[in-house]
C-alpha cells in the first residue's frame, strides 16, 4: 500500500500542477478579453503602479489614455509599451497631460479623450500624494493641495466623464484608495482625510449608479511600495504600536497591486481590501472595540519624526 502511494504522490503533483497551469491560462484568456478594446483612462500612469497597470491592460488589448505630469515620463512609459507589445494584438496608447493639483485642467482632459474616443470603460483613478507629519505644522495650503490630489482631482475627473457611462448604460470606475480610507494613524491627518473623502465619495456613487449598469470599485491595498524598497533593520522598541506600525507599512508591491486591479474589473467587484492580517484585524478593532484602537495608535505619537516631506 505505500508502495502504491510513492507512487501515486508523483502523478497527484502532476495533476495539481496541470489544474494550476489550466487555471492561470483560464484566468489570462479572460482579463484579455474582458479589456480588449475597451477605452482605459489611467490617472498618474508614471508611478509604480500606474506603469504597471499601463503594463497589464496594455497586454490585454485595451485603448489606453495614459494620464500624468510629467511628459517625458508619459514618452519613458510609452517607448517601453510599444517596445515589448505585439503591435497586431494592441492598440497605440494615448498620452496626457494631466496634473490634479491643477484642477481647471481636468474637464479639459476628460473632452479630450471623449472627442477623441467617444467613450470610456474603464476608468482607474490612481493618482495620490501623500505627506507626513504634526497637524500643527502641516500648512494649509498643503491640506488643500493634498485634497485636490486625493479627492477633488479624481472625483472632478469622474463626474465629467459619467454622463457617458450613464448614457451607454455600461462602464467602470475603479479608485486605488488606501487602508486610511478606513482608518487613520497619526502624523497622516491630510492624507487620511482626502482618502477618508475620496472612500466616503465612491461608496455613495456606487448605489446611485448601479441602475445604469455602471459598476464603481475600490482597491485598498495597505501601502504601495516601491520596487525595491527592503524592510528596514533596527532597533525597535517592543510595544504593541512598534508591532502594528511594521505590519502596516511594509506595504504591496505596485504588480500585485496591478493584477488585482485587473481581477477586480475582469470580475466587477465592489470592493478589495489587500493587507495581511494585522492591518485587516485592526480595521475591525477600530469597528468594535475603538477606545482599545485608539489608545493603540495613540502609542505612535510619542515617536519623533522628521519634518514633514511630500510623497
Amino acid at each position: 500500500m505505500s508502495v502504491i502511494a510513492v507512487l501515486m504522490l508523483p502523478l497527484l503533483l502532476l495533476g495539481i500542477s496541470g489544474l494550476l497551469f489550466i487555471y492561470q491560462e483560464v484566468s489570462r484568456l479572460w482579463s484579455k478579453s474582458a479589456v480588449q478594446n475597451k477605452v482605459v483612462v489611467i490617472t498618474d500612469a508614471i508611478s509604480g503602479l500606474g506603469k504597471e497597470c499601463a503594463r497589464v491592460f496594455h497586454t490585454g488589448g485595451a485603448r489606453l489614455v495614459l494620464c500624468g505630469k510629467n511628459w517625458e515620463r508619459l514618452e519613458i512609459l510609452y517607448d517601453a509599451l510599444i517596445s515589448v507589445a505585439d503591435p497586431s494584438k494592441t492598440f497605440t496608447p494615448k498620452l496626457i497631460l494631466l496634473d490634479f493639483s491643477d484642477i481647471s485642467c481636468v474637464l479639459d482632459v476628460a473632452k479630450e479623450v471623449l472627442d477623441c474616443y467617444g467613450c470610456v470603460d474603464i476608468l482607474i483613478n490612481n493618482a495620490s500624494m501623500k505627506v507626513k507629519g504634526p497637524a500643527q505644522k502641516i500648512s494649509l495650503e498643503l491640506d488643500r493641495k493634498i485634497m485636490d490630489v486625493n479627492y477633488f482631482g479624481p472625483i472632478t475627473l469622474t463626474k465629467a466623464l459619467l454622463p457617458n457611462m450613464i448614457s451607454r448604460r455600461t462602464g467602470q470606475i475603479v479608485l486605488v484608495n488606501n487602508i486610511q480610507g478606513k482608518f487613520g494613524i497619526p502624523f497622516r491627518t491630510a492624507y487620511a482625510a482626502s482618502k477618508h473623502a475620496a472612500l466616503g465619495f465612491f461608496d455613495c456613487l456606487r448605489a446611485e449608479v448601479e441602475e445604469y449598469d455602471v459598476v464603481v470599485s475600490t482597491v485598498m491595498p495597505t501601502f504601495i511600495r516601491s520596487y525595491h524598497t527592503y524592510l528596514e533593520q533596527g532597533n525597535w522598541e517592543a510595544s504593541i504600536w512598534k508591532f502594528f506600525f511594521r505590519k502596516l507599512t511594509y506595504g504591496v508591491h505596485p504588480v500585485e497591486v496591478a493584477e488585482e486591479v485587473m481581477r477586480t474589473v475582469r470580475r466587477k467587484k465592489q470592493e478589495v481590501f489587500m493587507a495581511n492580517p494585522i492591518p485587516k484585524a485592526a480595521v475591525y478593532v477600530r469597528t468594535f472595540l475603538p477606545e482599545f484602537f485608539f489608545a493603540v495608535v495613540a502609542c505612535g505619537v510619542k515617536e519623533k519624526l522628521n519634518v514633514p516631506e511630500e510623497g
